[in-house]
């Protein structure tokens, strides 16, 4: 099939089983790469393929299924992923505290606001662990090295760097509105919140066909969890296009032969 026909599958997991997490569905098609689904859960996701649209329901949390999950994917794209992108820490040998990984990548982004979260035995945990064994009795091995395939670990915050070509970290997540914007009022906060994330989508639109249809910019009044909802699949998307950069070559791998956080390499453009 040559390198058409791919399929990637994005996921920005949450690191417990109470939070949904995002879930993004790209393949390569004659024109180029498309998005197949987005989702704001897993649930949502697995709903999806059996016919079920996740219409405007809050999107909850559950403990994922590798096995459902790619099935899910083939069901909506008629073709077996090649690589899944996931947006949480993964690792050969229990976690346990920060990783070669993390601070390689804290190392090379710190200084732009972009250092990894601290992973441990609690968070994610077992969630990790027991998820990186189902991909693998699926055929997905953890990937720590080039040439990409399987699964492999990204971090959003540097992928969005190297893709933007941004100076820094960009400001998009909807809880911390306060933080980046303190002496600005709640509807300056949200618009400004709103512009960033238009930054990105429109970014992204070039990467993945379909992401501004599936992602329009949420109306000045929305609140709460579907802000939330918005930036998961965001971040999901995110994770697709990592692994589409990987794909082509074009992802650096941070890390050693346990683990490793793959981010676009910085002549990578969407």
């Amino acid at each position: 099939m040559g390198t058409t026909g791919r399929a990637v599958l994005g996921l920005d997991a949450a690191w417990t089983s109470t939070e949904p997490s995002g879930v993004a569905l790209a393949i390569e098609t004659e024109s180029g790469w498309r998005l197949a689904a987005l989702d704001a859960s897993y649930d949502q996701f697995l709903g999806r393929a059996n016919g079920t649209a996740p219409g405007e329901t809050r999107p909850g949390g559950s403990r994922p299924n590798a096995a459902e999950l790619l099935a899910a994917a083939q069901t909506i794209c008629a073709r077996r992923v090649d690589i899944i992108a996931i947006d949480m820490p993964m690792s050969r040998r229990p976690i346990a505290g920060r990783r070669l990984a993390d601070r390689l990548v804290s190392e090379r982004y710190g200084a732009r606001a972009a250092a990894t979260h601290s992973p441990g035995t609690d968070r994610p945990g077992a969630i990790s662990d027991k998820l990186r064994a189902e991909f693998e009795a699926e055929g997905y091995a953890l990937c720590t090295a080039p040439p990409a395939q399987g699964l492999i670990e990204v971090y959003p915050h540097p992928a969005l760097i190297e893709f933007l070509k941004a100076e820094r970290r960009l400001e998009y997540k909807a809880g911390k509105t306060g933080v980046y914007w303190p002496a600005l009022s709640l509807d300056e906060r949200h618009l400004n919140l709103r512009a960033v994330w238009a930054r990105i989508v429109e970014a992204l639109e070039r990467r993945i066909g379909g992401v501004a249809e599936r992602l329009p910019r949420p109306d000045p009044q929305v609140r709460g969890w579907r802000l939330k909802a918005y930036e998961d699949k965001l971040d999901a998307v995110v994770c697709a296009a990592v692994a589409i950069a990987c794909l082509d070559r074009q992802a650096v791998a941070h890390g050693d032969q346990d683990a490793a956080i793959w981010v676009p390499a910085p002549h990578v453009a969407v």
